[in-house]
């Protein structure tokens, strides 16, 4: 969806001509695949940011436009909500300090962006769901002003037939209808990417997919919503249900959920994109004049725009990616399960523990989903959203067990090892992966310093609940603003 799409309807005509063209992408992609045309000589690895602006009070900044223009950076761009930016980083290899490399140039250009954005009002905020927000700020007229949100929340309620239903049951319970997705704005994630080979695509899926539960359990940071404290990891169940396509009767019948974890491991990625076309209907049905048999034939490389846009509408945890740069075709694992912040260093953190966990478990002589069902690891992600650093997680070889436990015992040591094989020195393995054993060992992630910081200010104050959320969040930004891990952060 990161494209420009003009399109407001879509006739019958048009939905079928999209069928047949994206099934031709499909076939075109499989010859590709056999005929082994892909850039990996050199894996490169990159990181998207979301973020939230916010005003003097702590409160929604409606002016990601106005931010956007005074910043005047192209690494940075709209998002979904008119309270979102994205900051996308420049690739790079992990070998050579790739990840230090990563963490100043996203610390250089948040803080300039910051000092531009001042000007029109607006700071910068790294989490998984601003906790000021309420139900005033997800109405239907805040999406972005780029035309493709509007015509995405037209296609996504079409194809519903009706309102939105959000209901979360965690601490607290939220029960919300919704006229638009603006809801799904609040999800500010990070994402990872990670390109491969068409045949080292399917192991590194499959671990990405087994880790999962970790991460979100270990960098979960989204524990409010409208004023509720819900998941540790709220962002998960609100991403899913803000952007469900199918009323009640579609999901008795068993249709996916465009927001999807899987159902099986697999043995290609040709697997998953041809699920994509088999299961899920066009949201944006745009064709363009290219014809990739044609192009391919020609020695050319095609941009099968229609298979791209089609699997950009589907939000599989860990997506598939296709994608042309300088004329060559690569492949990336696109990991998407993680919330943006609390601050720079542990995002970066969180990085190398997946970069490393991927690498290792790949490699494994005896892959990790030979022992493990994909019902257990879809079991620990949903777990792992729910309780955050106390839940309990399946792992082979180890039963049920505590995930800090788990990280501490178990995997830490891979993700040193997967490092090692990517070139990351000791220094940078040390510092990073030093955070994430500290974070188990003090039983701190951002969500659980946010609730935490909440109920301090809520329970034993008279500040309302408006205003604690606020007082929190104050607190939050200055200590982000310091970089250092949220595990080290004092409670006021």
């Amino acid at each position: 969806m990161g494209e420009d799409v003009a399109r407001h309807e879509f006739t019958r005509e048009d939905r079928t001509r999209y069928r047949t063209k994206v099934r031709r992408c499909l076939d075109v992609f499989a010859r590709m695949l056999r005929e082994a045309r892909f850039d990996f000589e050199r894996p490169m690895t990159g990181l998207e940011i979301e973020i939230n602006l916010i005003d003097e009070q702590g409160d929604p900044a409606m002016k990601n436009h106005e931010a956007l223009q005074v910043i005047d950076d192209p690494d940075f761009v709209t998002e979904l909500g008119q309270w979102n930016i994205e900051i996308n980083v420049a690739p790079r290899r992990l070998a050579g300090g790739g990840i230090t490399a990563f963490e100043e140039t996203v610390r250089r250009s948040l803080n300039s962006a910051e000092e531009k954005a001042r000007e029109v009002g607006a700071h910068m905020v790294i989490n998984g769901i601003l906790p000021t927000l309420r139900s005033k700020h997800i109405a239907p007229d805040l999406l972005s002003s780029n035309p493709r949100y509007a015509l995405l929340n037209e296609q996504v309620l079409a194809a519903r037939g009706e309102d939105l239903q959000i209901s979360i049951d965690g601490v607290e319970r939220l029960h919300l209808t919704a006229s638009s997705i603006v809801p799904e704005a609040a999800c500010t994630s990070t994402q990872l990417h990670l390109q491969v080979s068409p045949e080292q695509f399917p192991a590194y899926w499959n671990a990405a997919q087994a880790i999962a539960g970790v991460q979100v359990a270990v960098g979960a940071n989204s524990p409010f919503f409208l004023g509720k404290e819900l998941w540790r990891e709220t962002r998960i169940a609100l991403f899913q249900q803000a952007t469900d396509t199918r009323g009640d009767e579609l999901k008795a019948q068993g249709v996916r959920p465009r927001v999807w974890f899987g159902e099986r491991w697999i043995n290609s990625i040709f697997d998953l994109f041809e699920e994509n076309v088999r299961y899920f209907p066009a949201l944006l049905p745009i064709c363009d004049e290219e014809d990739p048999l044609t192009v391919l034939d020609k020695g050319d490389t095609p941009t099968l725009s229609e298979l791209k846009l089609h699997n950009g509408t589907i939000y599989r945890w860990n997506r598939p990616v296709y994608d042309v740069v300088r004329d060559r075709p690569h492949l990336r694992v696109e990991n998407r399960v993680l919330p943006a912040g609390p601050t720079i260093v542990d995002t970066l953190a969180n990085a190398a523990l997946y970069f490393g966990l991927v690498r290792a478990l790949a490699e494994d002589e005896r892959p990790l989903w030979s022992q493990m069902s994909f019902q257990a690891a879809e079991e620990n992600f949903n777990a792992a959203s729910r309780n955050g650093m106390d839940a309990q997680m399946y792992w082979p070889g180890v039963g049920t067990v505590p995930v800090i436990e788990l990280v501490l015992r178990r995997l830490l040591p891979l993700a040193h090892e997967g490092l090692i094989r990517w070139g990351v020195d000791s220094a940078e393995r040390d510092r990073l992966l030093g955070v994430i054993e500290q974070r188990c060992l003090a039983g701190v992630n951002g969500a659980s310093w946010q609730a935490r910081e909440f109920h301090r200010h809520y329970d034993h104050t008279h500040l309302d609940r408006a205003d604690a959320l606020r007082t929190m969040l104050r607190s939050y930004v200055e200590l982000m603003h310091a970089n250092e891990p949220v595990h080290t952060w004092p409670l006021t």
